[in-house]
């Protein structure tokens, strides 16, 4: 059931002793494809400004593709580690699906700013991750290193060589290698962002809150990762014009996740 707003879920100071360790609860196996249904309906409602951002997804990935598009080993970790960082970049579309939870208008002034909110926490929230896309940029320059036994393709050989399934053993390094950072980055971040914007919770709770949330439901979250990857790899094989769309109706799609994950806060 959809968690319906009251006045306990005014936010908090993330220093306020009576601030309680998120709590997960469980999910259905379904949870996902609801999230995915009430992320279209915030984008329905709130067109403008969910818009707006898909358009920024968009031109991100477009930007990226440009200009390492002679460079395709730093364009791969950076296409992957788009994955890693979005949460941060879908801040806005967490506030326009909390302000619409709450009866408020749609408008976009109030959600370019929504980062000052707990602006500490989501620095050191942006801190970790920006580590782990850092880390994982070596690494995968490393497996391009060590196991790639061909001349360097260009990017369109190296896509022709990745669906005809040849240098098996470099795509088994490579996949494996980015599951491990992928696994870490989506179990720190699937309702971190959401619970430091609506509560103001600290940034190592927020993330404990979501691997405590990822422990609790692995099948629904699996369920959930495998959506994100395929609407995301849409996306791409878009030329990115699908984020336009794609990228709103997931960010919504995370705040009615986190609202179905984690238990609401007791009476202030």
């Amino acid at each position: 059931m959809a968690h319906e707003p009251s006045p306990q879920d005014q936010p908090r100071n993330a220093d306020d002793p009576g601030l309680p360790f998120p709590a997960a609860r469980d999910v259905s196996p379904a949870a996902p494809l609801r999230w995915l249904a009430r992320g279209f309906a915030d984008l329905r409602a709130c067109p403008g400004p969910s818009l707006f951002y898909g358009v920024c997804f968009a031109a991100m990935g477009l930007l990226t593709v440009i200009t390492l598009v002679h460079a395709y080993e730093y364009a791969a970790a950076l296409a992957s580690g788009f994955l890693l960082v979005g949460p941060l970049f879908a801040m806005g579309l967490y506030e326009i699906s909390r302000r619409r939870e709450r009866g408020e208008a749609c408008a976009l002034a109030p959600t370019l700013t929504v980062w000052r909110r707990n602006l500490g926490n989501i620095g050191v929230f942006a801190v970790v991750l920006g580590v782990v896309l850092l880390v994982w940029a070596r690494a995968s320059m490393v497996v391009f290193a060590l196991f790639y036994t061909e001349t360097l393709p260009s990017l369109e050989s190296l896509a022709e060589q990745i669906l005809a399934l040849r240098n098996l053993e470099f795509l088994g390094t490579y996949f494996g290698v980015g599951l491990i950072f992928a696994t870490i980055a989506f179990a720190a971040s699937v309702v971190s962002v959401p619970l430091m914007l609506d509560r103001n919770q600290d940034a190592v709770s927020a993330m404990l809150g979501s691997f405590g949330a990822l422990l609790r439901n692995p099948g629904p979250m699996l369920v959930w990762a495998v959506l994100i990857v395929l609407l995301t790899a849409i996306g791409f094989a878009t030329f990115n014009i699908g984020f336009v769309v794609l990228m709103p109706i997931l960010g919504h799609a995370s705040w009615h996740a986190y609202r179905d994950l984690i238990e609401p806060l007791p009476p202030a």
